[in-house]
């Protein structure tokens, strides 16, 4: 496939607000590396994680473009061996980094064919999200049947797919979101309670938490809202339970005595991904899960919006202002 020189793109040059998102309408084509493709990207994911590295919560090198998964077509195939025998015309899911861009270089290793039947839509809806999910509800704490659960944010991109899933492993699942529309969908993916903390019972959610386990607390709390909800999670969860804070999305969980943890004997994790899927084997264990479950029904996705590439701010701005539910996605 013959690709031009130049193409649209989504830049940060600085840090900032969303407004340091900036088109460029002839951004240089990327070329193919060794053990990468080039794909031309048909739609790309927009995920919180993408507002830490605009505003530099996490590091990374500037200019930048954001965005770190993608479906598209395979348009070039790199130098070197070609392991799992990629070539253009290949319809295929990635993750990477570049995605708000018509093209992006992405590592074969982190590349997978899409099964026909299911659309680019609905991969990149659960891609990198129920991936993640996955992970934590099957190696960060392997959660049992009869487990309670705690998941903050349950209506959120990750919490949408992981109230799902949760309940497909037999956990019995306290959602918390915020608005009546939000705990209604929360409630109709299965969620065995779920907590309006915007409401008056909300404002004490652990308490609420508390008197629906019978004074036990919860197995587990997922937590991705970190900074608000913090110290609510270390009262919510049972003795000897586990806390995992997989997101930041209210600001990260400030330094933690080890100390705090003493009076329940409380595990504590903050994993990333990454760390789960670091091998080709784990990649596809987890991406082959998550199709399956796409492909029986066992698995919704729930698609926010469809935006136009150039409206990568307005997309960043309903993200951080909690407009949304379910995921945004982004057309090149």
């Amino acid at each position: 496939m013959s690709t031009p020189s130049t193409m649209k793109a989504i830049v940060v040059e600085k840090l900032g607000g969303p407004e340091v998102l900036e088109t460029k309408t002839a951004h240089p084509v990327p070329t193919a590396g060794e053990g990468q493709l080039l794909v031309k990207n048909n739609i790309s994911g927009v995920n919180y994680i993408d507002t830490y590295f605009r505003t530099g919560l996490y590091p990374s090198a500037k200019p930048e473009i954001l965005g770190r998964e993608g479906a598209g077509t395979v348009v070039a195939v790199g130098p070197g061996p070609n392991t799992w025998n990629f070539k253009a015309g290949d319809r295929v899911a990635w993750l990477g980094t570049g995605g708000y861009a018509e093209y992006t270089a992405v590592p074969a290793e982190k590349t997978v064919k899409i099964p026909e039947g299911v659309k680019d839509e609905d991969v990149i809806a659960s891609f990198l999200s129920g991936l993640t999910v996955l992970s934590l509800a099957k190696e960060t704490y392997a959660v049992q049947k009869g487990d309670w659960v705690l998941l903050h944010a349950a209506a959120g991109g990750a919490g949408f797919l992981m109230t799902q899933i949760l309940k497909t492993l037999g956990a019995k699942v306290i959602g918390t979101a915020g608005g009546a529309e939000k705990v209604a969908l929360v409630k109709s993916l299965g969620a065995d309670y779920v907590i309006d903390y915007r409401s008056e019972e909300g404002k004490d959610w652990v308490g609420r938490v508390k008197e629906i386990t019978n004074g036990r607390g919860v197995d587990v709390v997922y937590d991705s809202v970190g900074k608000d909800t913090w110290e609510g999670s270390l009262e919510a969860v049972k003795k000897k339970g586990t806390i995992v804070w997989f997101g930041n999305a209210s600001g990260p969980v400030p330094p933690l005595p080890l100390a705090r943890l003493t009076p329940k004997c409380v595990k504590v994790a903050r994993p990333a991904l990454f760390g789960y899927i670091d091998t080709r084997e784990e990649f596809e264990f987890y991406v082959n899960e998550l199709f399956r479950l796409l492909q029986s029904g066992e698995l919704k996705v729930k698609i926010h919006k469809v935006y136009p590439l150039e409206q990568a701010v307005q997309a960043h701005l309903d993200l951080e202002g909690r407009k949304t539910t379910g995921k945004l996605l982004l057309r090149p």
